[in-house]
Formats: structure tokens, C-alpha cells, sequence
């Protein structure tokens, strides 16, 4: 990113390279939309390319593009004012087209899809700060600095989502299974 800063636009392609897979992974799990994850993907290297200038090179890159994509989705969800799950026809086929162990692959099917329901129903601060810690691996430190927080404050925050996630998991489960 210091090369990206320093002139270098070419370098961002790198950059693009290697970090767009990880923030679809991000804006999928917040937003259950795969065209709206790979707009907001496009956009966060464009406000890359953008603010570049603001880049300092002390911290880690991850967490100065997870706090960049953060900010991109509050305006994005400021927009749509909406969000919530879709079931998506071919990730359903992916699932049965293959017959060998189709029982268990519908089950495990099952259960991610009241998994995203369940995410889906906690507010966007606990979304937030489960996709950082469980789907991105992100240490708790980084999401310290990407939510401008205490590292206790994230872990109690994670405590927190982690509990109203099962909550939810489990009356949707219970739903499900009548």
C-alpha cells in the first residue's frame, strides 16, 4: 500500500489480488448477496485508491482496509436500510446436485442456513464484530483498532454476540424442526 501511495496505482492489483476473496467473505456474511458483496469489494479498493494519502504504514494493511470496508458498508446499509437473508437458487444446487451423501449434505446445508438466518437477526454491531473474529480471523487486537475500542471491549462484545447468536440459532432450530 506504501508503493500505492508513493504513485505506484499498478501495485493495488496486488493488493486486489490478494485480499479481494477474504473482504467478499466479509460483505457476504453481512449482506447474504453475492452481487451487492462484489460491488461493495469493487468500491473498497477504489476508496483505496481514493485515500490512499491517509495509508500511514505503522499499523497492519488488513486493518486499515477492514476499517475502510466497514465504513463503505455503514453507508451502504445507510442506504438500503435493509438487510437480511436470501436464499440463493444456486448455491441450493451446488448442495444436491451431487446424490453421494445427499442426507448429510442437506442436513449440514441446513443447519448454515439457519446459522446466516440466526446471523442475521442480531444487530449489525454483533454481525460485525463475529464476521471480523470467526470468518475473517481476525485477533482480537485488530478488531480493536478496526471498531476504535478497547481489546476488552471486543471481547465482550464477541461474549455477547456469541450468546444472542445461539439464542437465535436455537429458536430458529426449534422452528425448523417441527
Amino acid at each position: 500500500m506504501l508503493k500505492v501511495k508513493a504513485g505506484q496505482i499498478d501495485q493495488l492489483g496486488l493488493l486486489f489480488e490478494r485480499h479481494n476473496r477474504p473482504l467478499y467473505g466479509f460483505f457476504y456474511r453481512l449482506t447474504s448477496d453475492g452481487a451487492i458483496s462484489e460491488d461493495l469489494v469493487q468500491n473498497v479498493f477504489v476508496r483505496m485508491m481514493k485515500y490512499s494519502h491517509t495509508y500511514k504504514g505503522d499499523g497492519k494493511f488488513t486493518t486499515w482496509m477492514y476499517h475502510m470496508a466497514r465504513n463503505l458498508f455503514a453507508d451502504h446499509y445507510k442506504k438500503q436500510k435493509k438487510m437480511g437473508y436470501k436464499e440463493d437458487p444456486e448455491v441450493t444446487d451446488k448442495y444436491f446436485r451431487d446424490d453421494f451423501n445427499a442426507e448429510a449434505q442437506r442436513i449440514k446445508k441446513e443447519q448454515l442456513d439457519i446459522l446466516q438466518m440466526a446471523l442475521g437477526k442480531l444487530s449489525p454491531e454483533k454481525r460485525e464484530v463475529l464476521v471480523l473474529s470467526k470468518y475473517q480471523g481476525m485477533r482480537y487486537q485488530d478488531i480493536a483498532e478496526v471498531l476504535e475500542i478497547t481489546e476488552s471491549a471486543v471481547k465482550v462484545r464477541i461474549f455477547r454476540a456469541l450468546k444472542d447468536l445461539k439464542t437465535q440459532y436455537e429458536k430458529l432450530d426449534f422452528v425448523n424442526s417441527k
